[in-house]
């Protein structure tokens, strides 16, 4: 992969913005459907462009009045804001307070510094393919509530190009949520209270909530190879201290005196979650003592998602777009295809220095090429000569599914008026 040094991003990005980025789809995407008067030019967008110049309240007429904006200006960075009761870019001729967000997708974002206590191998904005494992079990449970739970049905996740991810939940009706339910399904989806003086974050009592029971079998199933194997959680005495504060003192001293004589943290652990499980039977089986939970507290304490609420409840908030280039890492923001979300390397993404460079390799063709070609023509072919194919393509499956989604509802309530 074409190594990737941020000196070159102001002749890097026209190249991208010009032949790469996915207009098309991303137009299509938010204007939904167009089902909605005026919805696209009430968006707001925000660019940072070179020397941290940053444009707040930009719209745009139509998503081709967006393209040429890009094209002429190259933001190093695209957020994504509300949709405003007026245009974003007259917001200074609207009378104080008239201005207000009115909707926008629900979203998350997950960010790899909020795991620094629990995570060994890396720390602030570094991130390794151990410690990614983290992503991928926050992308599992969140996911799996949205859908199951709360019975949301149009997200996209997207990666952040550099420590996190992001999700976009678009479905109708959500979009239009106050900030008391969008700030009451992160509490929902919230586990893990608590600062950094907090010793014990997590606190289970009975009866225990469907959803947690759901995400600690997600939990399970990367538990041993991530947290035991490669964080090696219980692999010193210093280490393992750690975890014994999470548990009842009486369990606590007998298994001090038993860790020394297991070989590893997988010992350890079977030993750990051996006497927890005894514990819970003796509680079910009406013997002494209450059911304790602490292995569940300590599996999610360590891997259980942890969401900004503040970027998820305001209404007004930005987040980057996706297809945004990454100014430190040139990575792209690309879509997560989550039916091989545990292959997703985040190192492999794509970077504007590899994309570009892919693109000369494949491209004295272009010289031969029909002059009388039209330029969506061309750039949806410069695109799929590149690895930046297939993620375009699971954001077009993204937008092809909302719009099947919308043709479908639009015909059910054609229907229903025929019965009338």
């Amino acid at each position: 992969m074409a190594r990737f040094e941020p000196a070159a991003l102001p002749e890097l990005l026209p190249v991208f913005y010009r032949r790469l980025f996915p207009h098309g789809a991303y137009g299509r995407w938010l204007g939904y459907g167009g089902v909605v008067k005026n919805y696209f030019q009430l968006r707001e967008f925000s660019f940072t462009l070179r020397d941290d110049v940053y444009l707040r309240f930009q719209s745009f007429g139509s998503p081709q009045e967006l393209e040429r904006e890009l094209q002429r200006t190259n933001p190093y960075k695209i957020d994504i804001g509300a949709v405003y009761s007026h245009r974003p870019n007259q917001h200074n001729t609207v009378h104080l307070g008239a201005f207000q967000p009115q909707e926008k997708e629900l979203v998350f974002d997950i960010d790899m510094t909020d795991y620094d206590d629990v995570r060994t191998c890396c720390s602030s904005a570094e991130i390794c393919s151990k410690c990614w494992t983290l992503m991928t079990i926050a992308v599992r449970i969140i996911d799996r509530a949205l859908v199951e739970d709360l019975g949301m049905k149009h997200r996209l996740w997207v990666y952040s190009g550099r420590r996190g991810v992001h999700c976009w939940v678009c479905d109708d009706a959500v979009r239009k949520w106050s900030p008391a339910l969008r700030a009451a399904t992160v509490e929902y989806l919230t586990l893990v209270k608590g600062g950094a003086e907090t010793v014990k974050k997590v606190n289970l009592s009975e009866p225990i909530h469907p959803f947690i029971r759901r995400s600690v079998s997600v939990v399970e199933k990367y538990f041993e190879a991530y947290a035991l194997v490669g964080q090696d959680i219980l692999g010193s005495p210093e280490s393992w201290e750690k975890v014994l504060a999470l548990v009842p003192e009486d369990i606590r001293e007998p298994l001090q005196g038993e860790f020394p004589k297991k070989r590893d943290s997988v010992q350890r652990w079977e030993l750990l979650k051996g006497r927890m499980e005894r514990v819970r039977r003796a509680a079910a089986a009406g013997g002494k003592g209450t059911s304790c939970y602490a292995d569940w507290e300590i599996m999610l304490q360590y891997c259980f998602p942890r969401l900004d609420i503040n970027v998820s409840k305001g209404v007004g908030h930005l987040l980057k777009s996706p297809f945004s280039v990454h100014p430190k890492t040139g990575r792209i923001s690309v879509p997560l295809d989550l039916q091989r979300l545990d292959q997703f390397n985040p190192f492999a993404v794509p970077t504007i220095s590899s994309l570009c460079h892919e693109l000369d390799a494949a491209g004295n063709d272009r010289e031969q090429e029909d002059s009388r070609e039209t330029e969506p023509k061309r750039r949806v072919r410069d695109y799929k000569k590149t690895s930046l194919a297939p993620y375009v393509r699971v954001f077009e499956q993204f937008v092809e599914e909302m719009e099947r989604a919308r043709r479908g509802e639009l015909l059910r309530r054609s229907d229903l008026q025929g019965d009338f």
